[in-house]
């Protein structure tokens, strides 16, 4: 069955003219955090000054946005060119059934050499689970990348003093490519998932701008210094693949992409369904073929790289994949792009009461509009990944002091929180007031709904529709 799937992606160009392709991705690495895009504190203290010439040296898109705020689903959902909650992988590292493509099977069955590096989390199960889990996962083909690429690592990491030989790792990894073959590489970092060390040299917390939706708190301000430090030091893993491509000659035919693969692990970040979660950078880099120093507004979704790649070296989607290919972006073409991109929440580790486990949550979002549907909205916020760290219990404490503000009060601790909540991101970027409900809004948050319920009924949601929920609790 994979291999008919495959067979749509006959070679449409010549092998000379095929670009090799590198995937690097950050990992909980939101919008804004490089200096390309206009943020105060990575430019004052020069967090991603090599990240920042690489955007100088080609296409920066301002809104793209994976399909879900969680690891393991976000990076099934790129390799796929699908939706997670098409796939059934919302559960936190459930793999994808073994007869869905990855678009990278597609470029191994016409002639590029592929491989996989870095921390991938868990694209084919937990790297480490129970013995009978990882033996269901194999006697069903789901843990399967040892035999989808031509180089595979199940566990690297770039933390440490590993950093300061991943330009050395890549090149090694390249050594394995047969002459006369394009190539496709994913790298992954670890930067800058949590957790981090408490160093933060020359980042004053104190200097630090804080986005409005945070208290400011010296905890939060020392949490978010050390998360700046781990993005410098991944912006300096990255300056050292960059420059082993420029010593091997290989920069001008290699396309590369720079992306994170859901939202920062820090407050309204990752786990959630609101901008920071899934508001990721996106930066592009294709000699002659991309205008340097360019932008890009169109709403792009994790999901939409899969068919972009693949036309980019002359190929087909395979079929089932919906991403949209935003290859015309990359050439200076005209590009509409989408009219909203979609995003889900589903299980994560952490406690079942806490949205840091367990939650069920929808989003969809046009230039201008966010809507977000709480399934259970009797979850009360847990940031993902902060549980007993310095700052979260910060901010748990002030709460229990009364010494929040009431906006910090009901952004971290309303119980129930809104089934529906509505942003105008072109007046309140940082979504703090819910507009659901109010009348001159009406009718956009009607065709939001019902354009999110024809996602979920096409993908096959299990979570029931807003609407159904609507109407019980009226």
């Amino acid at each position: 069955m994979l291999s008919l799937l495959l067979f749509a992606g006959a070679v449409q160009l010549a092998a000379a003219d095929r670009p090799n392709v590198l995937l690097i991705l950050s990992d909980d690495h939101s919008v804004p955090h490089a200096g390309c895009y206009g943020d105060a504190n990575c430019r004052r203290f020069n967090i991603t000054p090599h990240l920042d010439a690489f955007a100088a040296e080609g296409l920066r898109f301002n809104r793209a946005y994976t399909a879900a705020p969680q690891c393991a689903p976000s990076r099934i959902s790129i390799f796929t060119g699908r939706t997670p909650v098409s796939l059934g992988v919302t559960r936190f590292a459930q793999p994808a059934k073994p007869d869905v493509p990855f678009f990278t099977d597609v470029l191994r069955s016409n002639g590029y050499w592929a491989g996989i590096d870095g921390r991938h989390q868990h694209l084919d199960g937990r790297v480490n689970d129970a013995p009978h889990i990882m033996e269901t996962l194999k006697e069903l083909g789901m843990r399967s990348l040892d035999t989808r690429f031509d180089h595979f690592v199940r566990s690297a990491s770039t933390k440490g003093a590993n950093l300061a030989k991943v330009g050395e790792k890549v090149a090694a990894i390249l050594d394995e490519v047969p002459a006369g073959k394009p190539f496709f590489l994913y790298f992954g970092f670890n930067q800058p998932h949590r957790s981090w060390g408490e160093d933060h040299d020359g980042i004053d917390p104190a200097q630090l701008v804080l986005p409005p939706d945070w208290p400011d708190l010296p905890e939060v301000r020392l949490d978010y210094a050390r998360y700046l430090a781990e993005v410098r030091d991944l912006d300096n893993g990255f300056g050292l693949i960059d420059a082993m491509l420029e010593k091997r000659g290989i920069k001008d035919n290699t396309l590369v992409i720079f992306m994170g693969d859901n939202g920062e692990a820090l407050l309204r970040g990752k786990g959630t369904v609101f901008d920071r979660g899934t508001h990721v950078p996106l930066l592009i880099r294709w000699p002659a073929k991309i205008k340097p120093g360019t932008t890009c507004d169109a709403l792009i979704s994790g999901i939409d790289l899969a068919p972009t790649i693949l036309e980019a070296a002359g190929l087909h989607p395979a079929e089932g994949m919906s991403g949209v290919s935003f290859l015309p972006a990359l050439l200076g073409q005209p590009f509409r792009g989408r009219a909203h991109v979609m995003a889900e929440r589903g299980w994560h580790f952490g406690p079942i009461t806490r949205t840091d486990g367990f939650d069920l949550s929808r989003s969809i979002m046009t230039k201008r509009y966010h809507y977000i549907y709480n399934a259970i909205p009797d979850r009360s916020y847990t940031p993902v990944d902060m549980p007993g760290g310095e700052a979260w219990t910060a901010v748990q404490t002030a709460h229990e002091a009364g010494k929040l503000s009431k906006l910090h009060d009901r952004l971290y601790f309303q119980n129930p929180r809104p089934i529906v909540e509505l942003y105008d991101l072109e007046n309140d970027p940082f979504e703090l007031h819910n507009l659901a409900g109010e009348s001159p809004l009406r009718e956009t948050e009607d065709q939001l709904r019902i354009e999110m319920e024809k996602w979920m009924i096409r993908d096959g949601d299990f979570v029931p529709l807003p609407s159904h929920v609507l109407q019980k609790h009226r």
